[in-house]
């Protein structure tokens, strides 16, 4: 073939990568792909007969055969993958270039790459991409960052490649520097607490409830007819119905209740402690996964350890439709603090960086393509586009009226998950969450006391302004 005929390059072929090149090229592009594995290349190729696609094995030919000003994606490993991808592209590049990073790297390396490569004349733009396998091929939901004039390059290919909904393409401009990883982190962040919670309310009503795998698929499914479809509920029932294809009964009750994950959730809990904001759901979904890790440290503490049998508090009408229902409301309840508490996030570091993200068009991005879509997206994209200086999304009118109805079941859920001695952390932590947010006068004056009394570290006062210190603390009353 001859140089410069490719419009599109994507550098790394392993199956997000392999996914989206294909849909770049059903959507009218021609693609030239790279990696650095040459197998690959010869793999994915042969793999797509009479296809719009070229491989390379070398980077230079690959960055040849790209029209100028070229748009090169890479889909690599974050971290030194790549940094380790940019460094061999660079000798190659010209100046007006874009290189698009599409993995799930840590915002703070995509702002340092975008000033490397910005000092060398080329643009960078740090690109979340939401949906796995099935998305990339299909539609993902796309979260980019960077210069806007950069991100205006590259409009063409996204908005055709992306998850499509009523309201448009699921892609939009999520500010400069690393504000596209930033909210692809965040989007991770709550699919962690999504996750939890539904494993939670899933082990109530197996082990509250004595739910077998048929009726918890059956609960799913009703579900996911109502306020809580979503594609994680619609999985969930899926999985429950799947038979062990290596032995008896389904495949679900057959996996070690040890759950691994990559980052992206502890790298938001971080950032949210570094900016002062509250995501308690998210860090108790951390923990859930940091402590079903330790599975030998839970299996000996569960011959020392004792406390209440599920079958020692039972669950008035355990496994009914009253049951079903109370935790089908609960884990709603739940799912929009953890929302609330994503959005919040955003909000701060927006501000604090100077990001301008636009949360409105963030949610309505997410309705389609990534793995937290759900139904109740569709109305925080109209809470936050009735006031996009809302200060927490459980503050919205819908949100707030909806919760007031539900959160009776919210309570008895939680409770009877103690007297079972059952651990809900995810679904706990978002009640008390809610509980913190409605209590005008919260005990933090005793702790402030504490601090002034070991430490003088001063406290303020309800009835006059400033600070103070109480040096006789330790006197006699």
């Amino acid at each position: 073939m001859s140089d410069a005929t490719c419009e599109v390059g994507v550098l790394g072929l392993g199956v997000m990568g392999a996914n989206l090149a294909l849909n770049v090229e059903e959507k009218g592009f021609c693609v030239g792909v790279h990696n650095r594995s040459p197998d690959k290349v010869d793999a994915f190729v042969a793999a797509a007969p009479g296809k719009r696609v070229h491989g390379f094995k070398d980077p230079a030919a690959f960055v040849a055969a790209l029209e100028r000003p070229r748009r090169i994606i890479l889909m690599v490993q974050a971290g030194a993958a790549v940094d380790a991808a940019v460094a061999g592209l660079v000798p190659h590049l010209a100046p007006g270039d874009l290189v698009v990073d599409g993995g799930n790297s840590l915002f703070t390396d995509t702002e340092r790459r975008t000033a490397e490569l910005a000092a060398r004349g080329f643009a960078f733009i740090g690109m979340g991409v939401s949906g796995g396998e099935e998305g990339a091929r299909h539609g993902p939901s796309i979260m980019p960052g960077g210069a806007p004039e950069a991100y205006a390059r590259l409009a063409p290919v996204l908005e055709r490649i992306a998850a499509q909904v009523a309201d448009g393409p699921c892609v939009t401009h999520c500010g400069r520097g690393g504000a596209g990883h930033y909210v692809k982190m965040v989007h991770n962040g709550i699919e962690y607490g999504d996750m939890q919670l539904i494993a939670e309310a899933y082990d109530v009503l197996r082990t509250a409830g004595g739910l077998d795998d048929d009726a918890l698929a059956a609960a799913f499914d009703e579900w996911n007819q109502g306020a809580l479809e979503s594609y994680l509920i619609e999985i969930t029932a899926r999985i429950f119905r799947v038979p062990d294809p290596d032995g008896p009964g389904r495949l679900v009750d057959a996996i070690l209740d040890t759950a691994s994950m990559k980052g992206t959730g502890k790298w938001t809990v971080q950032d949210a402690a570094e900016l002062g904001v509250p995501v308690p759901t998210i860090a108790a979904a951390v923990d859930a996964r940091l402590l079903s890790a330790a599975k030998p440290l839970r299996t000996a503490a569960a011959r020392i350890l004792r406390g209440p049998a599920p079958g020692d508090a039972p669950a008035a009408a355990a496994g009914s439709t009253a049951l079903v229902s109370d935790v089908g409301a609960a884990l709603w309840c739940a799912k929009v603090t953890s929302y609330a508490q994503g959005m919040h996030l955003l909000a701060t570091a927006s501000a604090a960086r100077g990001w301008s993200i636009p949360l409105g068009k963030v949610a309505r991005i997410w309705k389609g393509g990534c793995i937290i879509r759900a139904r109740l997206l569709a109305e925080i994209q109209a809470a936050l586009e009735r006031d996009p200086a809302l200060p927490n999304l459980l503050l919205d009118g819908f949100f707030r009226d909806e919760i007031t109805t539900r959160q009776s079941s919210w309570r008895r859920v939680v409770g009877l998950a103690a007297r079972s001695g059952l651990p809900v952390p995810a679904m706990t932590a978002s009640l008390a969450y809610f509980d913190t947010l409605r209590r005008e006068r919260l005990p933090a004056n005793l702790t402030q006391a504490q601090r002034d009394y070991f430490g003088a570290h001063t406290f303020q006062r309800v009835d006059r302004a400033g600070s103070f210190h109480y040096d006789g603390w330790s006197r006699p009353a």
